[in-house]
């Protein structure tokens, strides 16, 4: 295993993937042989998400320790304050690191579904900062990483002041961000900027989530802020929801956004592969020279 500071220091982009724990036993057999796939490619990690409210706590753990022994690859979990008080989070830290897990993923989470306001379990944290501290505080065997947002937090449109909450968890001990998906790159290279300027001093990595059916991609958007540039939702609407025409298109932006991303210096990639290969692969195959990648 390997830690984030580590890993981020050799001095190439890194390309890491994310992947969420399935709900039925056929989604676990197709994330496998999905992850077959994806681990050809060599991500420096593959991260595992955190159901709402803790629901899928034990499988994240499950799968982060399946990617690490089975594929051989890092593999980091996900952790949210969502119905979490502080000796449920000593246990997980206990249980990652049991699993041999060096780094982690810190979010505040987003509100249980029903609920329009975020609200911390009892002894829990509100903010996203308290649980790296947390963390910081009770163990010096996890690298950590925090979320940015590049158009702004969707409850905290101001990016000034969402980037100026980022500090705040760079500042609580995070070695790493890692930011929500966006289409635009200029608003990337904006938020970098001014994350630079408040003196925001680890590696920011962009998340980007290759779009292979517009339906899907419109209402996570919709979720979590982020915006799909006109020109491009134009071209995918050309296209009937999930043909393979509308998921070409969403494929090849995703390639020359990847593509400029990383002619301007990033330290890295994170693909949100939503459990799929084939778009991943497709980025890889295409850019594999910019992470060292010869043969994929």
């Amino acid at each position: 295993m390997t830690r984030f500071s580590e890993l981020y220091a050799l001095g190439r982009p890194v390309l890491s993937i994310e992947i969420f724990p399935p709900k039925t036993p056929k989604g676990w057999a197709n994330l496998y042989y999905e992850l077959y796939h994806l681990t050809r490619h060599n991500p420096g990690f593959v991260s595992v998400t955190y159901g709402a409210g803790g629901s899928t706590r034990d499988q994240t753990l499950e799968l982060t320790y399946e990617v690490r022994t089975r594929f051989r690859v890092n593999s980091v979990p996900h952790f949210t304050c969502v119905g979490a008080s502080r000796e449920s989070v000593r246990e997980y830290i206990d249980r990652t690191i049991a699993i041999g897990a060096q780094n982690i993923v810190a979010l505040r989470g987003d509100p249980p579904r029903g609920q329009t306001e975020f609200k911390p379990a009892p002894d829990g944290f509100r903010y996203a900062y308290e649980l790296v501290e947390f963390i910081r505080s009770y163990t010096d065997q996890l690298d950590i990483a925090v979320a940015g947002y590049p158009e702004g937090h969707v409850e905290c449109r101001d990016l000034k002041k969402s980037t100026e909450y980022l500090k705040i968890k760079v500042d609580a001990g995070a070695n790493l961000v890692i930011t929500q998906l966006f289409y635009d790159n200029q608003d990337f290279f904006r938020f970098r900027d001014l994350a630079v300027q408040m003196g925001i001093d680890v590696p920011i990595v962009p998340g980007i989530l290759p779009i292979i059916k517009y339906s899907q991609i419109d209402r996570i958007t919709q979720l979590c802020g982020a915006k799909i540039p006109h020109t491009l939702r134009e071209q995918l609407l050309r296209y009937e929801d999930g043909s393979h025409e509308q998921h070409q298109v969403g494929v090849e932006y995703a390639i020359e956004q990847a593509r400029e991303l990383l002619e301007n210096d990033v330290p890295g990639l994170h693909i949100f592969t939503l459990n799929n290969s084939h778009a991943t692969s497709k980025i890889v195959e295409t850019l594999g020279e910019y992470f060292g990648i010869s043969d994929t």
